[in-house]
């Protein structure tokens, strides 16, 4: 089987993206790990199928798959690339500056500006209201309030305690303020907490380092591994730090692969914008 592929990238999380509107792909999960493979295939933090969506306001739905073949509710990285690819392959129109695309966690509205060739550049997407009920992000943690956010409630493992903040922006994270994140060591301790038992459905991992108006944060992603940004993490770091007053609820957030802007907005809902850039187009063969 041949497949005609895109790759596609957002601050340095990166994406095959396949057109599947006719609905006619069969793709294991050791194919998809297999294609995200970043020596035996073509190389990506995860797979994007653009399939069409029952919503009669979006335009097309979302099919998101990590690394290793597990499906993912939400990636804020992936929409905005999804954003580019459906403008720059002309199923949207670069005129139209908007549009309403479909995810596994709900309809996720976006505005884009495009360049003199009318191609996407930045991608601003409505991430909606972050989830802050334990049980529905969902966590075994609780405040000392059931009923509270788990806001800086300690983790206990291995004999190391983390005060972790946990929202849910349409996928778990799990939000820990350091002072230094540049000497943590992912490859230990992303594995340890994303794995932990107190996430039912396992979690994504952030540590991030308050300075100012910015706000440094490494993430192992679930089902990734680290990678070079996380949208949805960049957002849950910007919600978790104006919950506990340690920055506003407006951060850049600086990750290894570039900057991503967040403002927790009056409307209660969370506002990602970000570039994107198409990397190269392909033909793989399974």
């Amino acid at each position: 089987m041949a497949l005609e592929f895109s790759k596609l990238q957002g601050t340095g999380n990166d994406f095959i993206v396949i057109d599947d509107r006719d609905e006619t792909l069969e793709i294991t999960d050791e194919q998809i790990a297999m294609m995200c493979d970043r020596h035996f295939g073509v190389g990506a933090d995860g797979l994007i199928l653009v399939k069409p969506s029952p919503r009669e306001n979006c335009i097309a739905y979302m099919d998101y798959y990590n690394s290793d073949g597990t499906r993912a509710e939400m990636c804020g990285n992936g929409v905005r690339c999804f954003a580019k690819y459906l403008v720059d392959h002309h199923i949207v129109e670069a005129s139209e500056g908007s549009v309403t695309v479909d995810t596994l966690a709900g309809p996720r509205p976006l505005t884009f500006t495009v360049d003199e060739d009318d191609e996407v550049e930045d991608v601003t997407v409505d991430m909606g209201e972050p989830v802050l009920a334990a049980e529905k992000i969902p966590t075994l943690l609780r405040a000392a309030d059931p009923d509270a956010p788990v806001i800086d409630v300690p983790l206990t493992l291995d004999d190391t305690v983390f005060e972790v903040t946990c929202v849910s922006m349409g996928n778990p994270h799990a939000v820990i303020f350091v002072d230094d994140v540049d000497s943590l060591s992912l490859e230990t301790l992303g594995p340890l907490i994303e794995s932990a038992p107190e996430f039912p459905e396992k979690t994504n991992v952030e540590f991030a380092e308050v300075s100012g108006d910015f706000i440094k944060m490494r993430v192992w992603e679930r089902g990734c591994a680290e990678t070079l940004a996380c949208g949805t993490g960049a957002c849950a770091v910007v919600v978790a730090g104006a919950l506990s007053d340690r920055s506003g609820r407006k951060s850049t957030v600086k990750l290894p692969g570039g900057d991503l802007r967040i403002d927790w907005a009056d409307d209660g809902h969370v506002y990602l914008t970000g570039q994107a850039e198409e990397v190269f187009d392909g033909l793989l063969v399974l």
